[in-house]
């Protein structure tokens, strides 16, 4: 329970500080979308059972102020979650530069995704691509940037809620 509870206070200050973020944009127009620092530390790092779970508070957290149908990033982010779940022992999550190689993949098929599911309710939706991918580039730009710090809070706090143990080597 510690697990869950740790690494989902931390994306609850992700979710304020990316909603802050696209307030503050919106006068240029760009949206910001993050949704691969949802699950890649917690399908990385965490127990199934904490990780999924915080996968999915996090989901809710989102879909409760998106304009979209209610569980629709919960089903995408459960989704992405059992991907990279099935993937970890595969990949080098230590290391946080693999850590944010899998973040940036994740945030890109999670964007792509969303962008396919939820392009049909625009009225002409070719004219909506070339804004997509400009938000997804600059999405990409900002997760860059900024998932390190991020995994690096996640660990903070599961260490400070004595959920992990700091590695001495």
């Amino acid at each position: 329970m510690r697990h869950t509870l740790a690494t989902f206070l931390t994306l609850v200050l992700l979710w304020a500080l990316v909603a802050q973020g696209n307030h503050a944009l919106s006068n240029l127009r760009v949206y910001l979308f993050v949704g691969g620092l949802f699950v890649t530390y917690a399908a990385l790092m965490l127990p199934w059972r904490a990780g999924l779970a915080t996968s999915l508070l996090g989901g809710l957290l989102c879909d409760a102020n998106a304009p979209v149908a209610f569980g629709t990033h919960l089903l995408l982010f459960a989704a992405a979650f059992a991907v990279l779940w099935h993937l970890r022992d595969r990949l080098p999550r230590e290391d946080t530069v693999a850590r944010v190689i899998v973040a940036l993949l994740a945030n890109l098929a999670l964007f792509l995704v969303f962008s396919f599911t939820q392009i049909g309710g625009s009225p002409v939706p070719a004219i909506a691509w070339p804004r997509l991918i400009g938000d997804l580039v600059c999405s990409q730009i900002c997760l860059a940037l900024i998932a390190p710090w991020f995994f690096a809070l996640q660990h903070r706090a599961l260490l400070l809620a004595r959920a992990e143990r700091e590695n001495l080597a």
